[in-house]
């Protein structure tokens, strides 16, 4: 029973311990400084433990198993979290063939914020369309864009730092 708890101990720790360090690495990313050193000294401690753990018995097989199974599980569960958590914002391009200004006016009355530049593809004048918005709110444009036109050209980056703009609440 005893190794049984070992192996769990070890596994749970080594999960949790990834999956900080998913979420440590997005608060690095966004600038987010302290709260990025306070989730990497609960990581780090957290690995140390694991470490020590496996390194205390080396000749057994299954603390190394239970080592990788929770390393392999806590990046599942990280990025998993991640896509739930849905922080920060991103910026939107949607890349039009025709009517623009109907989808423009469809994404402004469900409260999304759209600058419209004209530019030229290889097949002629196109429309792009630059939306920023949270990231929790990308299913909904995804919805107001594909039931305008089902082959939009759609790019998604995330953005580090907005700064003025137009933001409303998104309507429900």
């Amino acid at each position: 029973m005893e190794a049984i708890l070992g192996y769990l101990l070890i596994f749970f720790a080594r999960l949790a311990d990834v999956s900080l360090a998913t979420f440590r690495m997005i608060m690095v990313i966004r600038g987010k400084r302290i709260i990025a050193a306070c989730i990497g000294f609960v990581e780090a401690t957290i690995y140390i433990l694991a470490v020590g753990k496996v390194l205390s018995a080396m000749n057994n097989p299954l603390n190394i198993l239970a080592y990788a199974l929770g390393f392999a599980t806590g990046n599942y569960v990280g990025i998993f979290l991640e896509e739930k958590m849905a922080l920060g914002s991103i910026i939107v391009q949607v890349i039009l063939e025709h009517e623009v200004t109907e989808l423009v006016e469809k994404l402004r009355d469900n409260g999304f914020g759209v600058t419209v530049v004209e530019g030229c593809g290889k097949e002629g004048i196109r429309h792009l369309l630059n939306v920023t918005l949270q990231r929790k709110n990308l299913s909904k444009l995804y919805n107001v864009i594909d039931n305008h036109d089902k082959n939009a050209f759609v790019t998604v980056t995330d953005a580090r730092a907005i700064r003025g703009g137009y933001f409303s609440s998104i309507k429900k």
